[in-house]
């Protein structure tokens, strides 16, 4: 089910400006409310249509009877106090679960949200794809999660930043997406701005390219994890329809293009692309371009125990070689090690425990 199946264009978390105007007119309200009504759904991230003191009792009457303040209920949390990690498993209106992870970082908060129930994709070391792909989501169920997320912060704190890496392929959500995007920066809203929007992709080439034209800053990361084609498309079989060489012209399209540069995810796995080889390849791949690349040391998968994380000295000497070739690399900080950290862990587990086990 999507917002248009089912609880539709009532679904608030999800409306533009423009489109609750147009809510508001069919209500017999007056269109002026609209502002405020944003204001109370986005940036206040509000509980209950009762709380929204400057809305009259019979518009907020309305609204309760014929509009949704929010699409995803909190079905159980895991928080990681060495990182101010806390991670959500929320349930959707449909009874679908998705997964959310807020970060707390001393220079701001960053929210990591789903695109999709499940996924399509098929890496071999990722959880998100037991199962495949069930939908997508709507616009609202994603911008919905920083809203929720954003409400277990400290008064007067506020979600500064938002990476859209969860379960799912963002660009196959190519229209709703974008939309949550624009919802998202909205200045009455959650006023993010795009230089502080992540979007990952594992390659879709087409949706690359048309993402660049948006005249939306996002920060692109794609999710590179191999230095050829032949390992990549073992990984990652989208690689066979959208080879190595079409992806990184199109992720250096997008830089050129926007202005931005480009990460490169790379999941380190023991033994697998973490050799000083596939180094010396990553650096023939990316070396002049706009690139920062992201090491990742996997979190290890009960269900893919074949992948396992390397030694701090393997993940170490591998940024290093990057480095000394004038590559900008990064090691991922370890954000939530001792509770269901990769995507769809935490899903995938609770599909498995019976019902009426107690949330953890």
């Amino acid at each position: 089910m999507t917002e248009s199946e089912g609880v539709g264009e009532r679904a608030l978390p999800g409306m533009t400006p423009a489109e609750l105007e147009g809510f508001l007119q069919e209500l017999g309200e007056p269109r002026f409310r609209a502002k405020q009504l944003f204001q109370w759904v986005q940036a206040k991230g509000v509980k209950s249509f009762g709380d929204m003191t400057n809305i009259p009792a019979g518009l907020r009457a309305k609204l309760a009877e014929h509009a949704l303040l929010q699409l995803l209920t909190e079905e159980t949390r895991q928080y990681a106090e060495p990182t101010a990690t806390t991670k959500f498993l929320f349930r959707l209106t449909d009874g679908q679960k998705v997964e959310t992870v807020l970060m707390e970082h001393g220079y701001g908060n960053s929210v990591c949200v789903t695109t999709q129930v499940g996924c399509r994709m098929g890496c071999t070391f990722c959880a998100s794809t037991f199962g495949g792909l069930v939908r997508n989501l709507s616009a609202g169920e994603i911008v919905d999660q920083v809203i929720m997320a954003g409400r277990v912060l400290p008064e007067g704190d506020r979600v500064s930043s938002v990476v859209i890496m969860g379960s799912g392929e963002p660009l196959e959500n190519y229209e709703q997406v974008l939309k949550a995007i624009r919802l998202m920066h909205e200045p009455e809203g959650l006023n993010i701005g795009y230089r502080h929007i992540t979007v990952s992709t594992s390659g879709l080439v087409p949706a690359m390219r048309q993402l660049a034209k948006e005249d939306i800053p996002v920060t692109l990361a794609l999710s590179l994890h191999a230095p050829n084609d032949e390992l990549r498309s073992q990984l990652m079989p989208i690689n066979r329809t959208y080879p190595l060489a079409d992806v990184l012209d199109a992720a250096i399209a997008y830089g050129e293009e926007t202005g931005r540069r480009v990460t490169y995810e790379y999941i380190l796995i023991e033994g697998v692309n973490d050799n000083p080889e596939q180094a010396s390849e990553l650096i023939g791949l990316l070396k002049g371009s706009l690139a920062h690349v992201n090491l990742i040391p996997i979190n290890p998968v009960a269900e893919r125990p074949q992948y396992q994380r390397p030694s701090r000295e393997r993940v170490n000497r591998f940024r290093t070689l990057l480095e000394d070739h004038g590559l900008t690399a990064t090691v991922r900080r370890e954000m939530g090690g001792d509770i269901d950290a990769a995507c769809g862990q935490l899903r995938n587990r609770v599909a498995r425990q019976k019902p009426g086990v107690p949330r953890s």
